[in-house]
């Protein structure tokens, strides 16, 4: 177990198209951006960063692509926040998975995806349904 770890502090989103990836994000999120390259983009969101860095080293390995996607990204916000961030998203034409609906352990959630088919959601607490 490696029990000096307490938190995360950054994510780091490994694409294959990385002016597509930035373009999307930059557009998409209002997060402040920390640093920026060539390769990468990194913004802060809270107190995690959140990384785009384009794949460049051997064990990047391949996209996921929309069949296999890497990894799903959670953001967090108010239970009405989930349906104008869901016609946000319409808005801008973004792929939409799942449009908002409340999840019986407790969280309105709405899935959609970036360019390179990774998962993203926004999502509120809520009290759980009793049905």
């Amino acid at each position: 177990m490696l029990t000096p770890v307490k938190q995360l502090g950054y994510a780091i989103v490994l694409c294959d198209d990385i002016d597509r990836m930035k373009a999307f994000y930059r557009d998409l999120f209002p997060f402040p951006i920390d640093s920026e390259s060539d390769e990468t983009l990194a913004f802060q969101v809270g107190s995690t960063m959140i990384g785009l860095r384009k794949r460049t080293r051997d064990y990047d390995g391949r996209g996921g692509g929309p069949e296999s996607p890497g990894l799903q990204l959670a953001f967090l916000v108010s239970p009405e926040e989930v349906d104008e961030c869901y016609q946000v998203l319409l808005e801008k034409g973004v792929r939409i998975l799942d449009p908002p609906a409340n999840q019986p352990r407790g969280h309105r959630t709405a899935y959609f995806a970036d360019p390179e088919g990774n998962i993203l959601e926004v999502y509120a607490e809520i009290r759980p349904s009793s049905t």
